[in-house]
Order: structure tokens, then C-alpha cells, then sequence
């Protein structure tokens, strides 16, 4: 699938433990338009990425997860050929994240602002569902 495709899908991947955290950027993400896959750790992000489903345009990334954590997922997901240029964007309150390779980061909480941003620059704009 060529970056063109793969951005029109405007599909982003939350990859985010916390239940509130998680509702919260997708529904943000969802009413303006973007469709998104939420998974509760790396593992489930991974098998997510693996099942031949719509490529995300991007990856938005937990560190601190139960199962495998934003660091595993990572390794993992930058040894895949499959899944290697999928920007991933790390979400953490922590700074020092340079070695995790990301594209971007977003300091928790994570602000609407910011958040918007990162991802209409990443998977383009998308149009809010009626």
C-alpha cells in the first residue's frame, strides 16, 4: 500500500491502557472525522496491525501498559517490515522519549490542541461524520 493510501484511510491506532484516557481521545478523534481502532496494550496492538485490516495512518502510543508495554511494542514494531513506517507517536507524562524512535510525542494530559495537530499532521484532515 503506498503512504498515499495508507493516509486516505484516515484510520488512527490508540494503543492506551487507561479506560478514560482511551474513550476520551477517541471519541475527540472520532467527531472529527477519523476512524479509530483502540487497543488496551502492545500485544493486542500488534495482532491488530498483523490481521490484515485497514493500515493506520498513525500510531498513538502508551508507554506504561500491562502485557506489553509502549517500549516492547515499539522494538517489535520497528523490526517489522510490514509495520515499520507506520509513524508511531508516543503519549506519556514522562520526558527523555528520543530513544524510543517515535515520530512525535505528546505530553499527558494530553492537550485537544496538540493532539489535533499531531494527527492532522500525520493522516491529513478528515471530515467530521454527520
Amino acid at each position: 500500500m503506498t503512504d498515499d493510501a495508507a493516509r486516505s484511510s484516515a484510520m488512527v491506532l490508540l494503543v492506551e491502557d487507561d479506560v478514560d484516557v482511551r474513550e476520551a481521545v477517541t471519541d475527540t478523534l472520532e467527531d472529527a472525522g477519523y476512524r479509530v481502532i483502540a487497543a488496551r496494550h502492545g500485544q493486542e496492538a500488534l495482532e491488530v496491525l498483523r490481521n490484515g485490516g485497514p493500515r493506520p495512518c498513525l500510531i498513538l502510543l502508551d508507554l506504561m501498559m500491562p502485557v506489553m508495554d509502549g517500549w516492547q511494542f515499539r522494538d517489535l514494531q520497528s523490526k517489522d517490515p510490514e509495520l515499520a513506517d507506520i509513524p508511531v507517536v508516543a503519549l506519556s507524562a514522562h520526558g527523555g522519549l528520543h530513544a524510543l524512535g517515535a515520530a512525535d510525542h505528546l505530553r499527558k494530559p494530553v492537550q485537544l490542541r496538540a493532539l489535533m495537530d499531531v494527527v492532522e499532521r500525520f493522516c491529513g484532515n478528515a471530515t467530521p461524520q454527520a
